[in-house]
């Protein structure tokens, strides 16, 4: 899995289309999601921003909102009830004005433009990322282990290679 940007900059020509958005992300992730979605969908939209062509010139603000809010959600097990928080699919895109088979479609090309797939650390809510095994899987010697249980020394490596989020031995 590629490393994601974690910047907001854009191109200036995408800003106004951005901000457009965003803002859309932002009402709906405070009032029914939390700051780490609003924060992630962020990084998601100017990600897609960079895109040569940027998919967001097809399309209108509200739909690519709900279609980024509705990638990251899938990243993240948002449908599921046994999830903290929980919306429905349907739920999200009525809070964007959108149908939900609209908002399953813009999902996909998100999904697919960012290289989204289920668990993806690069996406995952930073509350979550601790219990993501994929976050923490590393090869060495030709072995998959978790990074949890290697000694510091290692882990620091694979932190400063960017393998890992961060070094779980001096938490």
């Amino acid at each position: 899995m590629s490393k994601v940007s974690k910047s907001e900059n854009v191109p200036e020509k995408m800003k106004p289309l951005f901000d457009a958005i965003i803002s859309l992300t932002d009402e709906v992730c405070k009032k029914h999601l939390n700051e780490e979605y609003a924060t992630l969908a962020h990084h998601a939209t100017a990600a897609l921003a960079r895109k040569r062509p940027s998919p967001l010139l097809q399309g209108k603000a509200n739909t690519w909102a709900c279609g980024i809010v509705y990638a990251l959600g899938f990243v993240n097990f948002l449908f599921d009830k046994s999830q903290e928080p929980y919306m429905n699919a349907t739920d999200l895109c009525k809070a964007f004005g959108v149908s939900a088979s609209t908002g399953s479609a813009k999902s996909r090309i998100v999904r697919d433009k960012l290289d989204m797939v289920q668990m993806a650390p690069n996406w995952c809510l930073p509350s979550n990322l601790e219990d993501n095994p994929l976050a923490w899987h590393v090869m060495v010697n030709g072995f998959i282990v978790d990074a949890r249980s290697l000694p510091l020394e290692i882990q620091e490596e694979a932190h400063r290679k960017g393998l890992i989020p961060y070094v779980p031995g001096k938490k």
